[in-house]
């Protein structure tokens, strides 16, 4: 079963209309702060990249086709920060002073802020052999789940499953999302880029010779003879 999340190639929600290049960064003030918000809260350390993007997956379908795009990054933060004891449910609703913290000493200060943005997050990791290469051809596993956690992160997104597709580019060994998102380890291994044409995804694809790439570990995959 996939979440709401998972929406790619789904009919019915209209054409995508990207902004215009004059457009904002932020369209709201308010989207600026929930970006700076979510941004101090991570560097706390008690939850992973994975594990915050699992979050927001497991919003209420409702609640998901509801939000705005940052109103679900507050709505999977807010979870974050009740589910690790950061805060209580009222201290966030605001029936409640707020405790001091233990965690004070871990805060984000101004200064440090584009220093933490241009460094990123690097995922990656030594870890085994590829098992494919450039050229080689295969299929997206199907369906597309997390094999260890019922219902459980993955980036394997729902309309790649069972599509057959290239390798074009091999990234080394990153740290596996489907583990790290549930506090199992880092559990690295490669990841591909792999082409799909689109007619493969969508069947009836609005131009021939369309591709889609995506960016898939190797648990994802098998070979295609």
């Amino acid at each position: 079963m996939t979440r709401v999340h998972d929406m790619g190639g789904r009919f019915g929600d209209g054409p995508v209309r990207p902004d215009p290049e004059d457009a904002p960064v932020f369209a709201e003030d308010w989207h600026g702060r929930a970006l700076a918000v979510t941004l101090a809260a991570g560097a706390l350390g008690q939850w992973t990249l994975d594990r915050s993007r699992h979050a927001r997956e497991c919003l209420s379908p409702k609640d998901y086709t509801a939000f705005s795009y940052y109103e679900k990054w507050l709505g999977g933060l807010a979870a974050l920060l009740v589910e690790q004891g950061v805060v209580t449910r009222d201290e966030l609703a605001g029936r409640a002073e707020p405790a001091p913290s233990p965690l004070s000493g871990r805060r984000l200060p101004v200064a440090a802020v584009p220093r933490v943005l241009a460094s990123g997050g690097p995922t990656g990791r030594d870890g085994p052999t590829p098992r494919f290469a450039v050229g080689d051809r295969v299929r997206a596993m199907r369906p597309a789940r997390n094999v260890a956690v019922p219902g459980g992160h993955t980036r394997l997104p729902a309309y790649a499953a069972g599509a057959v597709g290239e390798v074009v580019l091999l990234h080394g060994c990153h740290v596996f999302p489907d583990t790290n998102a549930h506090d199992m380890g880092e559990a690295p291994e490669p990841l591909y880029t792999v082409r799909f044409d689109a007619g493969e995804l969508w069947g009836a694809p609005e131009r021939a010779g369309d591709t889609v790439s995506c960016d898939l570990w190797e648990s994802y995959l098998e070979p295609v003879a």
